[in-house]
């Protein structure tokens, strides 16, 4: 069993009888306090999609549900659904538009590395890679010289996202996205 300190997002578990997917986590430490850290996670029900916000202490132990992670690839969208193959027997997996939208910034037709995250039968979230190669769509002109650690621009990519790039990045180049901390990291491999 693992320690609230240990829980990740997108990782499954069994709390008061049912089981959860954690969405977002925020790690605080209350001033005055002995002991550790407090983790609030925000949490939906893999049935009903209800949402609760709790508070555990870094040494509570919690149970991981027993989940699938399944390779897919991003198929195409179904009103407010978002359709992802696997992979290996191309069986189709919705998921919701709305619970995935952050997620859908970064993810386009070629994005490798996705995983749809199944618990008892049914997809509940997706699980993406580090890091992702997206393309520039728009930014200001390239200033030829421009150095890596120097001054930054905004870039919109074929997503719809804009991220910070350096001034050397032009339009159409591929670039490597944190997907966490939606910053750009290197121009991606060329091939």
């Amino acid at each position: 069993m693992p320690k609230a300190s240990e829980i990740k997002k997108n990782a499954a578990i069994d709390y008061n009888g049912k089981t959860y997917i954690v969405r977002d986590i925020e790690r605080s430490v209350p001033q005055g306090r002995a002991g550790g850290s407090l983790y609030r996670m925000r949490m939906y029900d893999v049935v009903t999609q209800n949402k609760i916000d709790e508070t555990f202490k870094d040494s509570d132990l919690l149970n991981f549900a027993d989940l699938i992670r399944k390779q897919a690839m991003f198929s195409y969208m179904d009103g407010d659904e978002c359709v992802f193959m696997d992979s290996e027997d191309y069986t189709p997996y919705s998921l919701n538009k709305e619970a995935i939208a952050d997620q859908m910034l970064f993810i386009d037709e070629a994005t490798n590395g996705i995983h749809v995250v199944i618990v008892n039968d049914l997809p509940v979230a997706l699980d993406l890679p580090m890091n992702v190669e997206l393309d520039v769509v728009e930014t200001d002109p390239s200033i030829k010289g421009g150095s890596a650690t120097s001054r930054t621009k905004p870039a919109l990519l074929s997503t719809g996202v804009s991220v910070q790039v350096p001034e050397y990045i032009a339009v159409g180049d591929k670039i490597k996205v944190s997907v966490e901390e939606r910053k750009f990291v290197s121009r991606a491999d060329s091939k």
